[in-house]
């Protein structure tokens, strides 16, 4: 985002705007946290900010500040509407395409005549927003909330309740700061939100630390069903509706699941396939190690995208049918699977 686009944004903001936040279908921590710090930083500026997020998520990210305060577009579609309606400026965070906000909600803000920015660090953003802050090297976009803020020169107002929202996304799009993303700069981010307020043992804890005993189940049976392809240093993991079903499986429980194949000794690809029969899917989840973009996998094979290590697809055929054309993929990325 150049200097001149922040100019026009300051100036955008020096009055009080119905601001409407948006992140991606199925949130995860990186979505939330910058989607709720960004919403508390916008409340201390005296805007009046909803945050509206596409579905439900995980249970382990509903104790953030400002959570009680989050509309839900599934359960509550008219009064979501009518706030994108009446808003002013909407910004979507942690994502580059409306689709990826659901079909409906995409259409919706699409149709706004709201002043649409984009925060986003992933790859080969669509052109929806006026204003776009997009960086692929950026470890998180709750990282790029705190340069956001830090350019509208507001960083002394970052407070414990932002800086919890903001540490928690970092934290968690790094992998606990282990991902190739997590820099010196991102270091320097969360030691001044951890001097702001954030506690970054009891967020790590409120994160990490609450595994029912249904989801510890549901690992051990994702772990039964490992698959290991040492020709292809690829490595693959199923789970059906019904398994789901047996152990009670709650959104989030599958959360990190495919990092367990991809820390094997010689893995450097690993997926989880998940069966979601309710929206007649397989949910594709893919990480990899090095050099192998499984961003380009998902988007040639799997109607999906992400990051270079780090991506999402989807299919629409049977599980084991889709289990069974990844198979028969691998063969063409052989080569640089070997590398």
């Amino acid at each position: 985002m150049i200097k001149g686009q922040i100019k026009d944004i300051i100036q955008i903001l020096s009055s009080s705007k119905h601001i409407v936040i948006v992140p991606h279908k199925n949130p995860d921590g990186d979505a939330m946290g910058s989607s709720l710090g960004l919403y508390h930083f916008l409340k201390y500026k005296n805007h009046l900010v909803h945050v509206v997020a596409p579905n439900s998520y995980a249970d382990f990210l509903k104790w953030l500040p400002g959570d009680d305060m989050v509309l839900n577009f599934e359960q509550q579609p008219e009064t979501c509407q009518e706030k994108i309606e009446h808003a002013d400026i909407i910004f979507t965070l942690d994502f580059n395409a409306l689709h990826r906000a659901g079909d409906e909600l995409g259409r919706t803000i699409q149709a706004s005549k709201a002043l649409k920015i984009m925060i986003d660090h992933h790859q080969q953003p669509d052109d929806y927003a006026a204003f776009m802050y997009s960086d692929v090297k950026m470890s998180s976009t709750c990282e790029m909330i705190y340069n956001f803020i830090e350019m509208l020169e507001e960083a002394d107002l970052i407070n414990p309740e932002i800086a919890t929202c903001l540490y928690t996304g970092i934290m968690t799009d790094t992998g606990s700061f282990r991902f190739p993303s997590t820099t010196s700069r991102t270091h320097r981010v969360t030691a001044d939100l951890i001097e702001k307020g954030a506690v970054n043992h009891q967020i790590h804890n409120a994160v990490y630390d609450t595994n029912s005993y249904t989801r510890l189940q549901l690992l051990g049976r994702a772990m039964q069903n490992l698959e290991v392809l040492p020709e292809y240093r690829t490595a693959y993991i199923t789970l059906s509706q019904e398994e789901l079903d047996t152990f009670r499986f709650k959104k989030g429980d599958t959360e990190g699941l495919v990092n367990y194949a991809l820390s094997l000794k010689g893995i450097i690809f690993a997926v989880i396939f998940i069966e979601n029969r309710q929206d007649s899917i397989i949910k594709i989840s893919l990480r990899s190690k090095g050099q192998f973009s499984v961003n380009e996998f998902s988007r040639a094979h799997f109607n999906g995208g992400g990051h270079t290590n780090a991506a999402g697809g989807r299919s629409y055929l049977p599980l084991q049918n889709t289990v069974d054309k990844f198979i028969s993929i691998l063969p063409e990325y052989k080569e640089e699977l070997s590398q």
